[in-house]
C-alpha cells in the first residue's frame, strides 16, 4: 500500500468489497488515527479533531465494505486529504 494519502483512498475506492482488514487498519494509521483497542475481531481507531470513532471488524482477513465506506466518508468530511 502506498504511503500517499490520495493513493490510499483511490486504492480503497477501487474495490470496496475486497479490502484486506490489515490494509484498512494501515490506512487509518496513515491518516493519523490511533489504535485504541477493541475486543475479538474489532479494532477501534480515534483521531484528535474527529468526532467519529472508527470501528473495523476482521471477517476472514477482510474488512466489511460498509466500514471502508465509513472510513472514506470521515476522510472526506474532515478534509483529511487536504492536510497532505
Amino acid at each position: 500500500m502506498s504511503e500517499n494519502k490520495k493513493n490510499v483512498c483511490e486504492e480503497l475506492k477501487r474495490n470496496l468489497k475486497n479490502v484486506r482488514f490489515e490494509t484498512l487498519c494501515k490506512a487509518a494509521n496513515i491518516f493519523g488515527f490511533e489504535f485504541k483497542g477493541g475486543k475479538g475481531s474489532h479494532r477501534i481507531f480515534v483521531k484528535s479533531g474527529v468526532r467519529e470513532m472508527l470501528n473495523f471488524q476482521n471477517v476472514d482477513g477482510k474488512a466489511k465494505p460498509y466500514q471502508v465506506k465509513q472510513f472514506l466518508k470521515v476522510v472526506e468530511k474532515y478534509k483529511l486529504l487536504e492536510n497532505e
